[in-house]
């Protein structure tokens, strides 16, 4: 195939790293994007092109935009927007700016580097947007509020954005994952622990719980896949001659998908506050 130029964001680990490695080895060139010094080192020692992104800051945005428009000679093909952390907490106890925290990288960063890289698609009259949203982007779950609106926040955005450009030549899909391996909840629990303070919350007790869970070293939970299934997706949204708007990847995703748009909103709330109860269920001493 030829060569065709794709960014993708948050190739420190996970999906990102595994959708570098995978993209690589099928003759993409990639240009992966991490914020720590450390992980931009590690991609460079691996032979990947890497790129500083801290979605967090505009200004960090803006200079990785020009600076992949300049690599490429303005010919982005594909953008996948991935990096992305989970800020745990109940929804009374988010400050305002630990919200914005959360929205700039998970929402705000996402769209300001599209926005600077869809005249280049639309100038080569071709191109792929492709957005990892969360299981989260369909159904919301305890504790979980700054993510979920977020990843609901990029479900309307990208929705927005693919009926904008229809015809245009570039397509937009979005992508649910549900559970897949990674260092999401080591990431999470560090956010936890920088923003929230269960000793002033009604939560408090439950917190306890909630931090044993974050901190547990087996994070895998029913029906969790590899990080190539999320990228088998990305794969088919970038070279479908028609590629879908949403791609389900895990069970649970599926099941939850599919209970959205049957059940009441009282009869899915029931399963909701179950699956919660399962996974804020004490760790066994």
């Amino acid at each position: 195939m030829i060569q065709r130029n794709i960014v993708i964001t948050g190739c420190s680990s996970g999906i990102g790293r595994r959708a570098a490695e995978m993209l690589s080895e099928r003759g993409y060139r990639v240009l992966a994007t991490a914020r720590k010094t450390e992980d931009l080192e590690q991609l460079e020692k691996d032979g990947f092109e890497a790129l500083d992104l801290d979605l967090g800051d505009p200004a960090s945005v803006s200079a990785l935009a020009k600076e992949v428009l300049a690599r490429t000679h303005g010919r982005v093909y594909g953008l996948f927007n991935n990096g992305a952390y989970g800020q745990p907490g109940a929804v009374e106890d988010l400050s305002r700016d630990v919200l914005l925290a959360q929205l700039q990288t998970n929402v705000l960063g996402w769209h300001d580097l599209t926005c600077r890289l869809l005249p280049s698609m639309r100038a080569n009259g071709a191109g792929r947007i492709i957005q990892n949203s969360s299981l989260l982007g369909l159904v919301a779950l305890h504790y979980r509020g700054a993510y979920v609106a977020s990843k609901y926040a990029i479900e309307g955005l990208t929705d927005t954005l693919r009926l904008e450009l229809s015809g245009s030549g570039i397509y937009v899909s979005l992508i649910e994952p549900g559970p897949v391996t990674s260092r999401f909840r080591e990431n999470a629990y560090a956010a936890f622990k920088a923003n929230i303070d269960p000793s002033r919350s009604v939560h408090r007790d439950i917190y306890t719980v909630v931090e044993e869970r974050l901190a547990a070293e087996d994070d895998t939970t029913p029906f969790t896949l590899p990080a190539d299934a999320v990228v088998k997706k990305v794969i088919h949204a970038l070279e479908a001659r028609r590629p879908k708007a949403h791609y389900y990847v895990t069970v649970p995703t599926y099941l939850l998908g599919y209970l959205k748009r049957i059940l009441t909103a009282q009869q899915l709330d029931r399963i909701l506050h179950a699956i919660s109860r399962t996974e804020n269920r004490p760790v066994p001493k």
